[in-house]
């Protein structure tokens, strides 16, 4: 593969990823309602994801799935309703009484109030679980990584596949910057039950947001 090729391959994909999407929006929303900590793991899942679509885009699986509008349709739609779940989940932690939570007003993240935050196990899972059902991310490998292909640079699915680790990797380590900031910024902002209600209300609000998203682009695609 071609070095000048896979220069531009690597900032096109930091541009991509820095650009506002589902992704990077849910990182914000754990980092800002949790910790640095809560969006660190839901990067690393959302991240781990990434391999399913990298290698069925890689093997040529996710062209041949897409000839299944049924199955993309299911995913797309067990996807909007796990964020949705996700937005109940969120909503109803803002209506616990503070006593519930930990220790009231108190100057801390969500995170270490009171145990009730996901463990990074949970979170690491959701992460996966939010990329995996997205099926556009599969769609984006299609049109993405074969424009990167080097004619005669060697076998076309180890191409693909070097394209797809550099954009996991990439995109890991903006995410995990992503969480620090968002975590850091979230510990300033959120002090107080009443702020923490906000908090959790407004992370709802994204979940909602990104299912909506996902149902539109299905609509409009």
């Amino acid at each position: 593969m071609d070095g000048g090729i896979w220069a531009a391959f690597l900032g096109a994909s930091v541009l991509l990823t820095l650009m506002p999407g589902p992704d990077i929006l849910f990182v914000i929303a754990q980092s800002v309602s949790g910790s640095p900590r809560d969006g660190s793991a839901v990067a690393l899942g959302l991240c781990t994801g990434l391999l399913a679509h990298i290698s069925a885009a890689a093997l040529g699986v996710s062209a041949v799935v897409y000839r299944s509008s049924a199955a993309i349709e299911a995913v797309e739609f067990l996807g909007a309703a796990y964020l949705l779940y996700l937005a109940w989940q969120a909503w109803r932690s803002s209506s616990i009484p503070a006593a519930e939570a930990g220790h009231g007003e108190v100057e801390a993240a969500p995170a270490e109030t009171g145990g009730s935050r996901p463990t990074f196990g949970r979170l690491y899972r959701r992460g996966i679980l939010m990329n995996v059902m997205n099926p556009k991310v599969s769609l984006f490998f299609i049109a993405f990584l074969p424009q990167f292909v080097t004619p005669g640079g060697g076998p076309v699915a180890v191409q693909l596949a070097v394209l797809g680790v550099t954009f996991l990797l990439q995109a890991l380590a903006i995410f995990h910057v992503v969480a620090l900031a968002a975590g850091k910024l979230g510990r300033q902002w959120i002090r107080g039950t009443a702020a923490r209600r906000r908090t959790a209300r407004m992370e709802a609000a994204v979940y909602v947001l990104l299912a909506a998203y996902m149902l539109l682009m299905h609509v409009g695609g």
